[in-house]
């Protein structure tokens, strides 16, 4: 397996726009598959949106990314890892792991001392990988989350 940025691997960019599509915008509307794919064609390096992918016999099988802000009722919290996504035929062997490690390390090489995260049903899986509770608000859906932090430092 290879992790890899989104941007230095512009053949990907469908996939990974179909993967977060799918599993995170799809059933609320949140963005169109079209606005998917734009919005990946425009990650980074340096510079916020940015995005991992893993790759396996050069198939996508995941991808996670950081961007500036991921909720807009707490603007404070900068960056946010996001859309942690591993594609079903290769989830249990730590893919999402080691793609989480993976834009940690970057984020912090980037010059950051924290990173936060929202989820509305894996607490359990950021807690029990030193992720630290910070609160549980609404979102502008009215969906509850809970907001985590990880100390980069």
């Amino acid at each position: 397996m290879q992790i890899q940025l989104l941007h230095e691997n512009e053949t990907y960019i469908e996939a990974v726009a179909y993967m977060v599509y799918q599993e995170f915008a799809a059933h609320d509307r949140k963005m169109t598959y079209d606005d998917a794919v734009a919005f990946f064609s425009n990650t980074h390096l340096t510079t916020f949106p940015i995005t991992l992918i893993a790759i396996i016999d050069g198939e996508c099988a995941g991808t996670v990314s950081a961007f500036e802000n991921d909720l807009k009722e707490r603007p404070q919290y900068k960056p946010w890892l996001a859309s942690l996504y591993v594609e079903p035929q290769y989830r249990n062997r730590k893919i999402g792991l080691r793609l989480m490690e993976a834009l940690l390390s970057h984020v912090k090489a980037l010059g950051h001392t924290s990173i936060y995260l929202k989820t509305e049903n894996a607490s359990d899986y950021y807690k029990q990988r030193g992720w630290t509770f910070i609160e549980s608000v609404s979102d502008q859906k009215n969906n509850h989350v809970d907001i985590f932090q990880y100390q980069l430092v």
